[in-house]
């Protein structure tokens, strides 16, 4: 089965050509090559995708004969990415809240439409 339609059909990715365009951008190796949306993929292969900011690992148990549900994807890979990679994303969640420091420059639209639903809410 090509790595775009395993990808696909494992769950990775919503639609066949954001999974395709992941592959071209080089966004998905095959143990360690990357390669073209166009590669087979066999058991036992390693596959290695990068998504929302996150390197997944995957070890491929078997494959599918079409799209399957999410309950039954858990027979056909095993996950096998580093916990450090989760630990990695949320922490940039947290950088992301304090986007500037408090009391530094002039309100922003955001902060201006928190402060009137705060002062609104105690009227």
């Amino acid at each position: 089965m090509r790595i775009d339609k395993y990808l696909w059909c494992v769950r990775y990715y919503k639609t066949r050509s954001i999974a395709t365009t992941a592959c071209k951008k080089g966004q998905v190796k095959i143990n360690g090559d990357v390669v073209k949306p166009s590669r087979e993929v066999y058991a036992t292969d390693i596959v290695e995708l990068r998504k929302d900011q996150i390197n997944y690992k995957l070890k491929v148990n078997d494959v599918p004969e079409s799209r399957v549900s999410a309950k039954l994807v858990d027979i056909y890979r095993t996950d096998i990415t580093p916990k450090e990679q989760f630990e990695a994303q949320e922490l940039l969640k947290y950088a992301k809240d304090y986007y500037r420091k408090k009391g530094v420059g002039r309100p922003t639209k955001k902060d201006r439409r928190d402060i009137d639903d705060f002062t609104t809410e105690n009227e």
